[in-house]
């Protein structure tokens, strides 16, 4: 079984340098977190946000996180004639905040509208903004920044987003080789469709997925889904004696069926066995692979329960050697109760982080 670079190096040693050190880099991404500051398209004054500020970095860094992840709305910010200096001055203070404080930093572009139908078109767009990005940033050290080709891809014919991938690697490599690229799978970087993906051949990519699991646990009452996720009051591990009734809109939806099998998927073994999915992948082509995503959406979802997830799934990305960044830092899905802080962190949730003062 693969679990490190060393290991890759003793059962294969024909993998070239770039991919072992594809393995190293992906390893230190662990511990990571993502600042969703540039990637909210639905604040309409995000650019008069100060962003990460001293404080915050201080105490990502006390609280024991490695690396960033910035996922920036390039895309929207392009369709509102937002500058490029305007946007890339505020990338280029995370940059020098994530080397000043010795954060590992990913920057993702996560705003996009690829689909089957415009792909031809909206390719080209998205790779004239890479190369902007790349050109901008190659200059920075490889083992510190890293570039997220794609957010989420959607529901898309596998082959045509493969299709898309490649061609934006080809056109990056062709002014970076140097920077390890990140890469999901379609379906919203789903585990399953990352089960079928076929690697492609640049030997410098670390394969990422977004987890999730339970989505019934996960996102309960998270409006922007619908109506499966309607139900709520939904705890972690299930619990017969406190489960919910399913709420009257999810029923006919994927909300019920998940609701009748939350009593197998709602366990850490659930968790650990879907994670296995995206390990054997990795294993299957020796590659290294990165959960970009997991946490728990906190309106609805009790404060233990939140906590539990946390910590089992800290614990099995650690057993399977996958190394693992939360979502998020001060948002919907934030690990503290109210702004963060140390004080504003529960005993819980600082035990599930690991976090020892």
């Amino acid at each position: 079984m693969v679990t490190t670079a060393g290991a890759v190096a003793k059962s294969s040693p024909k993998i070239q340098q770039s991919r072992l050190q594809a393995f190293k880099r992906a390893q230190s991404l662990d511990h990571g977190i993502s600042i969703s500051w540039l990637e909210q398209t639905w604040v309409k004054q995000t650019f008069a946000e100060e962003g990460l500020k001293r404080n915050d970095l201080e105490l990502l860094k006390k609280l024991g996180f490695k690396s960033i992840r910035l996922p920036v709305a390039f895309r929207w910010f392009e369709e509102q004639h937002i500058p490029d200096e305007e946007v890339f001055g505020r990338i280029d203070q995370v940059v020098k905040q994530c080397h000043d404080y010795g954060f590992k930093l990913v920057i993702d572009y996560h705003y996009g509208k690829l689909n089957d139908t415009n792909y031809l078109v909206e390719t080209p767009i998205i790779i004239k903004r890479w190369l902007k990005i790349v050109k901008r940033y190659t200059h920075t050290s490889a083992n510190d920044v890293f570039f997220e080709l794609y957010n989420e891809p959607p529901r898309i014919d596998p082959k045509v987003w493969k299709d898309a991938a490649y061609n934006m690697v080809s056109a990056i490599r062709k002014i970076d080789k140097k920077h390890t690229l990140i890469i999901g799978a379609s379906n919203y970087n789903s585990i399953y469709e990352l089960s079928r993906f076929v690697r492609l051949a640049d030997e410098n990519i670390i394969y990422t997925f977004h987890f999730y699991e339970p989505f019934f646990f996960t996102h309960q009452g998270a409006a922007w889904v619908g109506d499966q996720v309607a139900t709520t009051g939904v705890s972690f591990p299930y619990s017969a004696e406190n489960f919910p009734a399913l709420n009257p809109k999810a029923r006919g939806t994927d909300g019920e069926l998940n609701y009748n099998k939350y009593n197998k998927d709602g366990n850490e073994q659930s968790i650990n066995d879907k994670l296995q999915i995206a390990k054997n992948w990795a294993n299957k082509y020796e590659v290294p692979i990165l959960c970009g995503e997991y946490g728990v959406y906190n309106k609805y979802a009790d404060l233990d329960s939140r906590c539990r997830y946390i910590k089992a799934m800290r614990t099995a990305l650690k057993q399977l050697h996958i190394p693992g960044m939360l979502w998020d830092y001060n948002g919907s899905f934030s690990l503290f109760a109210g702004k963060p802080a140390i004080n504003t962190l529960p005993a819980c949730m600082k035990d599930a982080i690991g976090y020892t003062p």
